[in-house]
């Protein structure tokens, strides 16, 4: 049988995502899309049936034991992939990576020593980096024989001009590596290839595309090339997240060890899991439900969303030297026209005017008739871009 199918999958820190995608001469083309949400309090699975144009959703029985919410959602999506396809016409699956460091950019073939350096950089992304390799490890094993290729999130800043890759440490400390990486690369070269081809003169502009969603991140694209971006060395710089605090003054973390006698566990812990939106409200870290919220607290957390993304904005635009377009992308991005008319409202001296009707139907151009600023929503698809690149790989 001719392996004729693509298979993605992209293990987050409260999603799994799976895709499924026929190989044809104009490209890898989509087929079934397989996605679990709200770990690991809930697992609701959807399915998208591309060729029929239909969504099923169902809400499953979600794991007992929190601590495996990850591995439960990855037995019930291989599962459901079992039911899809013929695995003897898998011709390889393809995995989000979040972290890549400073070995890996390109596309790889995964085998135990890939595996091994990925695994050392697990520290640098724990609420992701572990899931990632966790799923490649599933699929190698379920999967004997299909090759496991790892797609980096961290490969698409690494055009990033010297000085906004260095830190201000002793020198020695970038040359062995301690840099800005940058994340949720996958998805901005979606956005960056999505407007290359529908709208080419912005593409060759200075963009900033705002990737809103549990984790958030912005980045300014010159030419469709990132020349600055919001997280650094790991997934906490930046922007205020679901549950990750964004950017910190590192004496914080100094007095928190020293003063208060946090342990390196605790620390990790508060950084990654009960900071951010979570930690300001004291109610929950994602977006929908904030707004949906009377809580005052809910209300201050939103309130710092928005002035951080207005600020982050600004500095961007500053490093492009100007701006041309706006893109929003990601959960909060594509589905939350109250927190980008909130954003927008206040960068009119950039040339940024909403359309609010255009917004409220989440269209795809969102700007007003008079703005100087092109102001877009275009949906993220991180599938697509892991598609492709298995694909180029395997021809390769």
């Amino acid at each position: 049988m001719t392996a004729n199918t693509l298979v993605t999958l992209n293990a987050g820190s409260s999603s799994l995502r799976c895709a499924v995608f026929d190989r044809t001469d104009d490209g890898p083309r989509p087929r079934i899309r397989l996605s679990l949400r709200g770990l690991p309090a809930r697992m609701i699975l959807e399915r998208r049936d591309l060729c029929a144009d239909e969504t099923e959703e169902f809400e499953l029985d979600p794991p007992e034991d929190k601590a495996t919410a990850q591995g439960a959602a990855r037995a019930t999506m291989v599962q459901r992939l079992v039911e899809e396809v013929d695995e003897k016409a898998i011709a390889a699956i393809s995995h989000r990576v979040v972290h890549g460091g400073a070995r890996y950019a390109d596309p790889v073939k995964v085998d135990s020593t890939v595996l091994s350096r990925l695994d050392a950089l697990s520290p640098l992304a724990p609420s992701h980096q572990p899931h990632n390799l966790d799923a490649i490890r599933d699929l190698s094993e379920r999967f004997p024989g299909v090759p496991q290729i790892a797609c980096f999130d961290t490969a698409f800043h690494r055009s990033l001009p010297h000085n906004d890759r260095i830190f201000a440490l002793p020198r020695h400390l970038s040359e062995e590596g301690v840099v800005r990486y940058g994340f949720h690369g996958l998805s901005y070269e979606h956005v960056a290839a999505a407007l290359a081809g529908t709208r080419p003169a912005l593409a060759r502009g200075r963009v900033i595309v705002a990737h809103l969603g549990h984790g958030v991140s912005m980045c300014a694209l010159k030419g469709g090339t990132s020349v600055a971006t919001t997280m650094g060395m790991t997934a906490l710089d930046g922007l205020p997240m679901g549950r990750r605090p964004g950017a910190l003054d590192p004496g914080i973390i100094l007095y928190l060890i020293e003063e208060r006698g946090m342990s390196p566990a605790d620390l990790r812990d508060m950084l990654y899991e009960r900071s951010g939106l979570l930690g300001l409200s004291g109610i929950s870290g994602e977006m929908p439900d904030l707004l949906a919220s009377d809580s005052k607290d809910a209300a201050r957390a939103v309130d710092f969303f928005v002035y951080r993304c207005q600020r982050e904005i600004g500095s961007l635009a500053a490093a492009l030297g100007g701006l041309d377009g706006l893109v929003f992308t990601g959960g909060i991005g594509e589905h939350a026209p109250a927190i980008r008319k909130r954003i927008c409202s206040d960068l009119g001296w950039l040339g940024v005017v909403l359309d609010e009707g255009a917004n409220r139907k989440g269209a795809t151009q969102l700007s007003a008739a008079q703005a100087r600023v092109t102001t877009l929503m275009i949906p993220t698809d991180e599938e697509s871009v892991l598609a492709r690149h298995a694909e180029g790989l395997l021809r390769s």
